[in-house]
């Protein structure tokens, strides 16, 4: 069984976090604060626009070490200090002897990352002469070497459906090496990955859900069945 770089996070016994400040006013990180979390080798996060999922993600890189931006542990660049404070609350529980190694990817940083990249002599890749879903997918596979920790913020956002298609086949080989994955989505595409748990956040905090129960799910589907149902009531 491999190792895992995080088995569970949970708030640190030392931190001190109000409940009626955000981001612990939104009802996943209140729950995740309160009660801690279990994570797998691959985990999923699904939920609407602003119910918690990149910055959970986003606490979770910076718990671990990673650059807030984007990038490993080593990454040493910074655009815009936006992080929540969140990561310096949660204190990770690990495998003994697991990876420490990681890496972050979040979609609406990428540019930043791919510029830090170049101007420290990256020769994996000249990323901005590429489409924006070729780039991403070619820095996956360059740092495919990477045996620890990914963390991925709607990696979806640079792909089209084959390129979702294909991240799920690096995702997959990544795992089968032993490595961890920790994505947020917005795309029943990512979320349909084989084995993964799948944690839908919205009001109710987080809960578990079956692939065909998820919202994300029912909704694109019933979209995509009738989408003059839809269409007919926007302006």
């Amino acid at each position: 069984m491999s190792l895992l770089p995080i088995r569970r996070v949970e708030q640190h016994p030392d931190a001190e976090v109000s409940r009626s400040a955000w981001p612990a006013t939104l009802a996943p990180v209140r729950q995740l604060l309160d009660d801690g979390l279990d994570l797998g080798a691959i985990t999923v996060l699904v939920g609407d626009n602003g119910a918690g999922k990149s910055t959970i993600v986003e606490a979770l890189a910076l718990a671990f070490g990673l650059n807030a931006e984007g990038g490993t542990i080593s990454a040493m660049y910074s655009t815009r200090s936006s992080e929540s404070s969140l990561g310096d609350q949660l204190r990770l529980v690990r495998d003994g002897g697991a990876s420490k190694r990681g890496f972050f990817l979040r979609a609406e940083t990428m540019h930043g990352l791919f510029t830090y990249l170049e101007s420290i002599g990256d020769v994996s890749g000249v990323f901005h002469e590429r489409s924006h879903g070729e780039s991403f997918l070619d820095l996956v596979l360059s740092r495919s070497r990477v045996r620890g920790l990914w963390l991925l913020d709607e990696p979806e956002s640079a792909l089209s459906l084959p390129g979702c298609l294909a991240l799920v086949g690096l995702l997959r080989s990544l795992v089968d090496e032993g490595s961890q994955v920790v994505l947020s989505t917005h795309s029943p595409i990512l979320a349909a990955y084989p084995g993964a748990r799948l944690l839908e956040l919205g009001d109710w905090g987080i809960r578990e859900c079956a692939y065909d129960d998820l919202d994300l799910v029912r909704n694109w589907r019933a979209f995509l069945d009738a989408p003059e149902r839809y269409l007919r009531h926007i302006d």
